[in-house]
């Protein structure tokens, strides 16, 4: 639950409860809007959340939860936290007995189909099929009718409702045939039963009810493990020294708090004592941990590493920038509406004008059908409805959906829903992010330059140097060392992992500049120029070179140096993956305007744009930036996709119209993002761009016919073409026609499945 205020008003989200289809956030959406106070409502059908502003001296949440209570809704307006467990509690309870009775009805369908198609001459069939059928219609599908009823106390219908109309009618219609088929007989009718169609019809929905809500909630898992981030306690400093564990929640500006190695930084706020490095990685992206002393500030969310420090509390609870980018991905992901939305959004009109015309055909039948007008009015009327049973406009979506799911995931590409399906062969704007997106996001050695001879000795040192320092390219020359060939008499395994290294005494760590440590009376050190000057090591003009022509690549060197000299320079970088550069290309090719993104400084920037043929880069970004530079292409009119690996890039992933996440990315830039790349290769985005435009075309196809096969078959089901050759078509064909419209759906849906990517 977010709070933040500003000139206009407050700004609060809160959960709604009893909301069933996109129509019904419509409705609490209006209701809300209506309410005399509230500046602005929008409703989230798929995180089940409302968004409203308004003015606490008009309105309170109190009276928009009367308000919703009073049309058959809810909203938690409780924020403690066992309030929102009390609310997670039910939502998985609700999940687990929507599953229950999604198995129930298929289950009983299953027979129902089977006698009802091939076995109707059996003794009894119909009142087995009856048998069968109730536990579905009047149980496993309660929920339909309840919400029909409670849309049809305040005048308003939904799917619910043709769902509960449908099935409904031909229940009973079936009830009635299966006590009195006498009435039909004596009128030479037949007295068909359809309790396979209203079983059946209850099945499909409900599963498509169970898919979505488990979709939904995976939408907020993310927001979970954000939340997540921060502590619940903290160790605050008290006056005498002494440390005191206390709630996050109770922490106040000002507290002087102690962080120890490996937790978590739990609020923002500048280092009064000690110092320490710092992994940053989920603001800025890169995966160096940066040195931070007295002074320096540091961020809720990030990691401390092998040092202790105290620091005061500077911004609290919803001031931290952690806070805000919850409060941003929970904004941004909010904003956006799935492809379903077009259907239930049709389905409102769709829902009263079916309702309409099956009335107004059992009305004319009464009026002009002679004396059988009453019976062939009331056979129009459940025909109507039975063939109008949203079945095949409800699997539209899904179906194809699913299968373009299944299509991606057989290469390597996890798509999470339908509106990344539906806009992603639009992109025409690419962002990437650097660390771990285009290159592999490890520093590595990739040379180690010797200017002097390279002795087993020397290389003993270093190693002894990197071992004991504590900074994070340390372990990457160590790693290195590990893995070179033996030097003369030294083994391999001297410089193994459990290897005692030379004993260098003393070792002194010099904090943003690298390490020295004495051996035989020699100083030995490691570390970059502005440790070589501060020990007065001489730079020759040919070594200042080799350095300068590292750093044009954006590779970064440290010096190792004795006896008053430099012995060898270490290269260490961050590799750019072998399909980076040709995946770049493909996408060029396409047309797609490919821009990186970093957290690294320009330089660095230039230098891999250049590598993978990237003519548009932005350096120096933190989360907020990359968003904010996502939403500028937006209102340029281009439809963005943001590909990136870590938490810093979930604000971003969450604002972009496609979210594409690395798979050894962190947790959280893949629950926010909408398509995952299992293997973490970019080449994999262009298959993706073409499964979105197949899947797009198969859909389109589907909700086409499924409105075709409405458009044509309701006015025939009504008995418009009796006036003209006296044909009248019987609600058994009608149920016939329905699962028809449902397995060319699904058939259609099918095709995808041997489509080339």
């Amino acid at each position: 639950m977010n709070t933040k205020d500003s000139e206009a008003g407050t700004k609060k989200q809160f959960p709604v409860t009893g909301m069933s289809c996109a129509s019904c956030a419509a409705s609490v959406e209006n209701i809300l809007s209506a309410q005399q106070g509230i500046l602005h409502a929008h409703v989230n059908f798929a995180n089940n959340s409302a968004q409203v502003e308004y003015t606490p001296t008009i309105t309170s949440p109190r009276q928009m939860k009367a308000a919703l209570q009073g049309v058959g809704y809810d909203m938690v307006i409780d924020e403690t936290e066992e309030a929102k467990e009390a609310l997670e509690e039910a939502n998985k309870r609700h999940f687990s007995q929507l599953r229950s009775r999604t198995i129930g009805a298929i289950v009983l369908s299953i027979p129902l189909v089977i006698i009802g198609m091939f076995f109707m001459d059996l003794p009894y069939a119909n009142y087995i099929l009856w048998v069968l059928a109730t536990p579905v219609v009047a149980w496993l599908g309660r929920q339909f009718f309840i919400n029909a009823y409670n849309q049809a106390r305040h005048r308003a219908a939904n799917m619910d409702t043709l769902v509960a109309l449908s099935t409904g009618i031909a229940y009973i219609f079936s009830v009635f045939n299966t006590l009195f088929p006498s009435f039909w007989h004596s009128r030479g009718l037949a007295a068909h039963v359809y309790f396979e169609a209203a079983s059946v019809v209850i099945a499909f929905i409900l599963l498509g009810k169970m898919l979505e809500e488990k979709a939904k909630a995976n939408t907020s898992s993310a927001i979970k493990k954000l939340m997540g981030l921060q502590p619940k306690t903290v160790s605050v400093v008290l006056p005498d020294g002494s440390t005191l564990d206390t709630p996050i929640s109770q922490v106040k500006k000002g507290d002087i708090i102690l962080v120890r190695p490996g937790e978590r930084i739990p609020v923002d706020g500048p280092i009064t004592k000690g110092n320490s490095y710092v992994d940053e990685s989920m603001i800025s992206g890169e995966p160096v941990p940066i040195a931070r002393t007295a002074g320096d500030a540091v961020l809720a969310g990030t990691i401390n590493q092998k040092g202790s420090f105290q620091f005061a509390a500077d911004k609290v609870g919803g001031d931290t920038l952690l806070a805000h980018i919850i409060r941003m991905v929970q904004e941004a992901q909010g904003s956006k509406a799935p492809v379903q939305k077009l259907v239930d959004k049709i389905a409102g009109i769709f829902v009263p004008v079916v309702i309409g015309l099956a009335l107004l055909s059992f009305f004319a039948w009464w009026a002009f059908g002679g004396a059988n007008g009453l019976t062939q009015g009331l056979l129009a009327m459940v025909t109507v409805l039975v063939i109008a049973c949203p079945c095949a406009l409800g699997l539209a979506t899904p179906t194809a959906i699913m299968v373009g799911v299944g299509k991606g995931a057989e290469n390597g590409i996890l798509i999470k829903d339908a509106e990344s399906l539906e806009r992603a062969h639009q992109i025409n704007a690419l962002l990437l992010d650097k660390t771990g997106t285009i290159t592999e996001g490890k520093p590595v050695v990739t040379e180690m330059h010797w200017f002097e001879e390279e002795t087993a000795e020397n290389r003993q040192i270093l190693y002894a140097l990197e071992q004991a320092s504590e900074h994070p390219l340390a372990e990457a020359v160590v790693t290195f060392l590990q893995a070179a060939p033996p030097i003369l008499q030294t083994s391999a395994s001297s410089l193994s992992k459990d290897a005692r290294p030379l004993s260098l005494d003393p070792i002194q760590s010099v904090t943003g500049r690298g390490i020295t440590g004495q051996y035989h009376g020699e100083t030995y050190l490691a570390g970059n120029v502005a440790l070589l000057i501060a020990y007065h090591i001489p730079l020759a003009p040919s070594v200042l070179k080799w350095a300068d022509e590292k750093k044009a690549k954006a590779e970064t060197v440290i010096f190792f140096a004795g006896k008053n000299e430099i012995l060898a320079g270490i290269v260490i970088t961050d590799t750019i993956k072998p399909s980076s550069q040709k995946a770049i290309q493909d996408l060029q090719v396409m047309g797609i305007d490919v821009y990186l993104l970093t957290g690294d400084n320009p330089h660095t920037a230039a230098a891999v744009a250049a590598q993978v043929g990237i003519t548009h880069f932005q350096a120096e970004m933190l989360p907020g930036d990359k968003a904010a530079f996502v939403q500028q292409l937006q209102q340029q009119g281009k439809v963005v996709a943001m590909v990136g690996d870590g938490i810093n890039d979930s604000h971003a992933l969450a604002q972009a119209d496609i979210s594409i996440a690395m798979g050894k990315g962190s947790d959280i830039a893949i629950d926010v993002a909408k398509m995952t790349l299992i293997s973490s290769d970019l080449s994999k985005i262009a298959p993706a761009i073409r499964l979105s435009k197949k899947t797009v075309t198969t859909i389109r196809q589907n909700l086409f016919w499924a409105f075709i096969y409405n458009v044509v078959g309701i006015p025939v089901a009504a008995g418009l073409l009796y006036p003209i050759n006296g044909f009248l078509l019987s609600p058994m064909i009608a149920g016939a026609a329905m699962a028809l419209s449902s397995v060319s759906v699904v058939s259609n849906s099918l095709r995808l499945r041997w489509a080339r990517m």
